[in-house]
C-alpha cells in the first residue's frame, strides 16, 4: 500500500475509528490521540499488510490494541476522578448518556470493545472474531455477558440498588 492509498484510507475510516476509541475510551482526546497512534502504527506496518485482512478489519485491530494498552495504563488519578464518578447525572438526554458511559465503565475490558465494535460500527460476529483474534462463539459469549452487565447496572442506575421493572 502506497502513501496515497493510506492517506485515503486514513480519510475513509478516521470518523469510524475515533467513534470507536471514544466509546472506550470516554474522553475527546484520548480519543483522538488513540487514532493517531493507531493510524502511525499502521502506516509504518504498512508493507505488512496482507490483503487477506479487509482493510477496516486491520485497522480496527490496530486501534483496538491501542485502545486496550491505554485503558491498561489507566487507574483513578485522584479522588477528583472518584467524586466526578459519584456525582449525580443531570436530567435529560445529556444524564443519560453519562449514565450509559458509567455503566460502560463497569463492563470488563473485552467486552466493551467488542460492544463498541458491534454497536457503534456494526461489524459482525466474524469480523469481531477476526479483529480480535478470538473465535465467533467467544465473541457471542463477551457481547451477551457485556450486555447483561450494561442492563442490570442501568437497571440499578449509579447509585441504587437494582429497580424491578414493570411487566
Amino acid at each position: 500500500m502506497d502513501e496515497g492509498a493510506f492517506t485515503k484510507v486514513a480519510e475513509e475510516y478516521g470518523a469510524r475509528l475515533y467513534a470507536v476509541a471514544f466509546r472506550l475510551l470516554g474522553h475527546r482526546a484520548d480519543a483522538e490521540d488513540a487514532v493517531q497512534r493507531a493510524l502511525m502504527k499502521a502506516f509504518a506496518a504498512r508493507a505488512a499488510y496482507s490483503p487477506q485482512w479487509a482493510v477496516s478489519t486491520w485497522l480496527y485491530r490496530i486501534l483496538t490494541n491501542v485502545c486496550v494498552d491505554e485503558l491498561r495504563r489507566r487507574r483513578p488519578t485522584s479522588e477528583i476522578d472518584d467524586a466526578h464518578r459519584s456525582t449525580p447525572s443531570p436530567a435529560g438526554a445529556i444524564g443519560a448518556r453519562i449514565d450509559v458511559a458509567r455503566a460502560l465503565e463497569s463492563v470488563p475490558r473485552e467486552a466493551r470493545v467488542l460492544l463498541a465494535l458491534h454497536y457503534v460500527n456494526g461489524l459482525s460476529h466474524r469480523e469481531l472474531a477476526q479483529i480480535r483474534g478470538i473465535s465467533v462463539n467467544t465473541v457471542k459469549s463477551q457481547l451477551a455477558r457485556g450486555k447483561q452487565i450494561l442492563r442490570v447496572r442501568l437497571e440499578r442506575g449509579p447509585h441504587g440498588p437494582a429497580r424491578r421493572s414493570p411487566r
